[in-house]
């Protein structure tokens, strides 16, 4: 989500007139948009505009501005800390950029607007989008859920949900200008629609899948990341019956152990997950499914491990996403410092558990070979420079041998799964399904 906010002020900054710096000495101005999710994140900041700092040296006129989750939670810190910082705008407002650079240069004092949240969703902003044929498109924004671990709440706010008409409508405008693959993204997809049309209709996620599946131009439709407390039996429906929603389910199960999910506040039991989880696949054919897992979470014992290692073992997930507690100042976790689990013990549980998935990982990939997927091709592979990289309907990334052929970007091809590793595939290059309709940038790859 960060990312296509940067995107999104990127967008908005070029539509007004800026235009892209090849370096950032070159740059008039500098847009740092931070996440705190993750540990450090403050320390990165602060260290990067140290580095920064030395720049208005040499141009005086240099703007630098601080945005996203981190400036949202520390406000007037980032000032007080970093004394070359111009702007600070939060997560509600990166609508405002512009104007907040133009009052800082008539001001000539350091600009703070932070907003505490939103009411209404704004309006679809400009994004400047790496990508020509993939796009993210954002359907809600914060989250209702008050997980003991998350600063999300804190930095994003209530939900909010998008008109479904707004986010057809933009999707369109996307499929019109060559893109072919959205994502879908929330914080909870799946509350996505509860807050809107009180006392009428009210959307639900499954309505919206349904929507954009019959948008002409688009192929492929992702979402991520749904809550497993709120996901409904009617959205695995939907998934299994809407021809371009992909058959990949990221499914975040966090600890396999109720005791440590009540401590973290998620709602759900292992078992209820279990149950959901075995109800999506028996309804979406082929169905590959990913997760996030936090190893030593306060207070979490041997027991409240091994009872996550029986889970992952039991759900057998494509692959996972985990990492080693870290707390978050402003959460309820973050304060169960008398509970902590020692570091080494983490530590240890971690490659434990990234040992079963890697396992768990391998064998899906194994039952692979053979099979013929079709691929959207992505990008030049980084493991093999002489192949080209695509991605499956279930997101696993697969390489192959263009034969000499130039293979734009976007396009989309056949390919016989030929060989795998525990992160990626290789396959054989059967045909040239499709290139895109509008002129591409071509994948150049190296000989031999």
């Amino acid at each position: 989500m960060n990312e296509h906010d940067s995107e999104r002020i990127a967008g908005q900054l070029l539509g007004e007139g800026y235009v892209e710096a090849s370096n950032q000495e070159q740059a008039d101005v500098l847009v740092l948009n931070t996440c705190c999710i993750r540990e450090n994140a403050d320390e990165k900041l602060y260290g990067t505009l140290g580095q920064l700092a030395s720049l208005k040296v040499t141009n005086p006129n240099l703007q630098i501005a601080v945005g996203g989750c981190l400036a949202q939670k520390d406000r007037d810190i980032v000032t007080s800390k970093a004394k070359s910082v111009d702007v600070v705008f939060g997560t509600h407002n990166l609508h405002r950029v512009g104007e907040l650079l133009r009052r800082n240069e008539l001001e000539k004092q350091a600009i703070v607007e932070i907003v505490e949240e939103l009411e209404a969703y704004p309006s679809a902003l400009p994004a400047r989008r790496e990508s020509s044929h993939s796009a993210w498109v954002t359907i809600q924004i914060g989250c209702d859920n008050s997980c003991a671990f998350c600063i999300v709440p804190t930095v994003r706010g209530k939900e909010v949900s998008r008109r479904m008409g707004d986010i057809v409508h933009e999707i369109e405008d996307l499929a019109a200008d060559g893109v072919t693959e959205i994502t879908l993204l929330g914080q909870n997809v799946n509350s996505y629609g509860r807050d809107l049309g009180a006392g009428q209709y009210r959307p639900k996620f499954a309505d919206l899948l349904r929507a954009i599946n019959e948008i002409d131009g688009i192929e492929r439709i992702r979402f991520t990341s749904p809550h497993p407390k709120d996901m409904r039996e009617e959205t695995f429906v939907a998934m299994a019956e809407c021809e371009k929603v992909c058959n990949q389910l990221h499914f975040p199960l966090q600890s396999g152990s109720n005791t440590v999910l009540a401590a973290m506040r998620r709602g759900y039991t292992s078992e209820r997950y279990l149950e959901k989880l075995d109800l999506a696949r028996n309804i979406i054919p082929d169905l590959a499914v990913t997760t996030d897992i936090i190893v030593g979470f306060p207070g979490e014992t041997d027991q409240d491990f091994e009872d996550t290692m029986r889970v992952v073992e039991q759900a057998t997930f494509d692959s996972a996403y985990t990492f080693v507690f870290s707390p978050r100042p402003g959460t309820q976790a973050a304060t169960m410092t008398d509970k902590f689990v020692d570091p080494e013990i983490a530590k240890e549980r971690i490659i434990r558990l990234c040992d079963l998935e890697k396992r768990d990982a391998t064998t899906k990939h194994k039952d692979q070979v053979g099979k013929t997927e079709d691929l959207l091709v992505v990008d030049v592979s980084r493991q093999k420079p002489n192949m080209i990289s695509g991605r499956t309907t279930q997101n696993k990334l697969v390489h192959f041998d263009p034969k000499g052929q130039a293979i734009p970007e976007g396009s989309y091809v056949r390919v016989e799964i030929t060989d795998f590793a525990s992160h990626w595939l290789f396959g054989d290059l059967i045909e040239v399904i499709s290139r895109p309709a509008k002129k591409k940038t071509l994948l150049q790859v190296s000989a031999g």
